[in-house]
């Protein structure tokens, strides 16, 4: 009996370490999905640094259409030799945030769990100076490298969402 309990104990762990780990986007899916349902209002939101004088918050208003978990292979994040993120161009730095979240050059590749949104746009704010062009994931319009227009579909990791306000 004794050795059937250590037996399952092992194979408890062994699965255990197979699976991939929750990012801080699916453990919100598991312990908020009330937030996330089907026709609920979200917004994605940039900007707003500064304790006195604050930058103007840029963002992207929508409605879910799903949530859910996905494993994700998570890989090396692409450099550019010689820039910072902040001296990227746009297509660079487009770069950059499609394969997000990734991995630094000297972190092992991994799988995780990551909760994804995808909603339809209903609003939007984005910045158009050119000191904004590697401040996030808006600017002039876009949304990366998607034009944006009412009624388009985007997917968003669910942790960089919050409810619309009543």
């Amino acid at each position: 009996m004794r050795i059937l309990l250590v037996a399952l104990a092992c194979l408890t762990l062994s699965a255990q370490a197979a699976e991939p780990a929750l990012r801080p986007s699916a453990r919100l899916l598991f312990k908020q999905p009330e937030l996330l349902r089907t026709g609920h209002c979200v917004r994605y939101e940039e900007g707003g640094a500064g304790w006195v004088a604050t930058d103007p918050v840029f963002f992207l208003k929508g409605e879910v259409l799903a949530a859910d978990v996905r494993t994700r292979h998570l890989g090396k994040c692409p450099v550019v030799s010689g820039k910072t993120l902040l001296q990227y161009s746009r297509d660079e730095f487009n770069r950059h945030v499609l394969t997000s979240p990734c991995v630094s050059a000297d972190a092992p590749e991994r799988d995780e769990q990551i909760g994804v949104v995808r909603m339809r746009v209903i609003d939007w704010e984005t910045p158009h100076a050119r000191k904004a062009e590697n401040g996030g994931r808006l600017y002039r319009g876009m949304f990366i490298g998607q034009k944006l227009e009412k009624g388009i579909e985007v997917e968003l990791e669910a942790d960089l969402l919050s409810v619309c306000p009543e």
